[in-house]
C-alpha cells in the first residue's frame, strides 16, 4: 500500500471536508481549562440537509452526573438525539446524562451522546459542563504533521466498490460514478478482483460487487479479508447487506460484519476512508416484509458509523435510500435500472467530491 502525502492526507481531507474533525476543548494533548472542563464535539458526517455529531467529555476531576450547555450558530437545530436528555430554545442547547453515562473518572474520556442536526456544521460556542465554561479552543483543521513537504504527490486514489449485485452484475452505477469523478478532474483508480465494463465506454471496470453474496457470510468465510488484502483501497464504498436483509438476518449481526470489514481495512491502510450506504429500498414482489426490514437496518447505520469513525479513518454515511422509487429506479423492485444508476452515482459523488477536492 503506497504511503505519500496525498493518500495519508485523505482521511484528514475527509474530516475537514465533511466535518469529521473534532472541536477539542482541552483533551489530553491540550491544556485543560482551569476547572478541568473538556469537551470534544465531532461532526462525523454531513449531507445536503443536515449532519450527525458525537459529543465526548474528558473529566479533569471525577464527574458523577453532567449537565452540558452551548450556543449553536444561528439556524442550527437538533432533530433527534440518543443517550441524552436534551432541550433547545433558539440557539441555546442543553443536555444531561441519562444515568448510566453520567459517571466519568478523573482523566477519562467518554463519548456520552450523539445527535442528528440541521443547519450549520460550524462549532458551537460557550460550551460548559455543570456550569463551568470550557476554555482553550484550538483550530481542529490544523493538526500536526510529520510529512516531508518535499515529498512528491502520489498517484491516483484507489476506490473499492464493495457489495453484492447492486454493486456488481447487474449493478453498473460505477460507470456513471467514474464519469462524474473524471469530469471533475479527480485522479482515481477503481480496484477489485472483478472486472465488468459499464457505460460510458472507457470507465474503470474493476470492483468487488458479488451477486447473491451476503456480507455476513463473506466476512465469516474470509472472502472480504482476502479482497482487501489483494487490493487495499484508499476509499471503500460499502453497499453490502441487501441479501442479508432479505434473509432476515438481524441488523446487529450485519453491523458486526461491517465492524470486521472496517478493522480488516484499517489493519492494511490506517488512513482509509469508508463511505457506508443506507441501502436502497428493497421491495421484491415475494417479500412483503423486506421494505420495512431495510428501513429498520438503515436506521441503525448512523449510530454504528458514529461509534466506529475516527479522525484518522472517518466513516461517512451516504443516504442511498431517500428519494429512491423502486417502480422507477429498479426493474424488479431490487436491482437498479438506468435511472437507479444515475441516482446511486450522484449520491456517491456528492460524498466523494469534497473529500477528493480537499486531498
Amino acid at each position: 500500500m503506497r504511503r505519500n502525502r496525498r493518500i495519508t492526507a485523505l482521511a484528514a481531507a475527509a474530516a475537514t471536508a465533511l466535518g469529521a474533525a473534532a472541536l477539542a476543548l482541552g483533551p489530553a494533548d491540550l491544556a485543560l481549562a482551569e476547572d478541568g472542563c473538556s469537551v470534544d464535539y465531532t461532526v462525523v458526517s454531513s449531507w445536503g440537509s443536515g449532519f450527525q455529531a458525537n459529543v465526548a467529555i474528558t473529566a479533569g476531576e471525577a464527574v458523577n452526573g453532567w449537565d452540558l450547555e452551548w450556543t449553536f450558530p444561528s439556524g442550527t437545530a437538533v432533530t433527534s438525539a440518543w443517550n441524552v436528555s436534551w432541550s433547545q430554545s433558539g440557539t441555546a442547547f442543553t443536555g444531561s446524562d441519562v444515568g448510566w453515562n453520567g459517571t466519568i473518572a478523573a482523566g477519562q474520556t467518554r463519548q456520552v451522546f450523539g445527535f442528528i442536526g440541521s443547519g450549520s456544521t460550524a462549532d458551537p460556542t460557550g460550551i460548559s459542563i455543570n456550569g463551568d465554561l470550557c476554555d482553550g479552543q484550538v483550530d481542529p483543521t490544523d493538526p500536526p504533521t510529520t510529512d516531508d513537504p518535499t515529498d512528491p504527490p502520489g498517484g491516483p486514489v484507489s476506490i473499492m466498490p464493495l457489495g453484492d449485485s447492486i454493486t456488481g452484475s447487474p449493478g453498473c452505477w460505477r460507470g456513471n460514478l467514474w464519469q462524474l469523478l473524471d469530469q471533475a478532474g479527480h485522479d482515481v483508480d477503481f480496484v477489485g478482483s472483478l472486472s465488468q465494463a459499464c457505460n460510458p465506454a472507457g470507465s474503470d471496470p474493476d470492483h468487488e460487487g458479488h451477486g447473491g453474496f451476503l456480507v455476513t457470510q463473506s466476512v465469516n468465510n474470509g472472502s472480504v479479508e482476502g479482497w482487501l488484502e489483494q487490493n487495499t483501497p484508499d476509499v471503500l464504498l460499502l453497499h453490502f447487506a441487501t441479501n442479508d436483509v432479505w434473509s432476515s438476518i438481524p441488523p446487529a449481526t450485519i453491523l458486526a460484519a461491517y465492524t470486521t470489514i472496517v478493522a480488516d481495512l484499517r489493519e492494511r491502510n490506517p488512513d482509509a476512508v469508508v463511505l457506508v450506504a443506507k441501502l436502497i429500498p428493497l421491495a421484491p414482489s415475494n417479500c412483503a416484509d423486506c421494505p420495512q426490514r431495510t428501513i429498520d437496518f438503515n436506521a441503525q447505520i448512523p449510530a454504528w458509523a458514529a461509534a466506529h469513525t475516527t479522525a484518522q479513518s472517518p466513516i461517512v454515511v451516504v443516504d442511498q435510500h431517500t428519494g429512491w422509487v423502486p417502480s422507477v429506479d429498479t426493474y424488479d423492485g431490487v436491482h437498479p435500472d438506468e435511472d437507479g444508476y444515475v441516482k446511486l452515482a450522484a449520491n456517491w459523488f456528492a460524498a466523494l467530491d469534497p473529500i477528493l477536492d480537499a486531498s
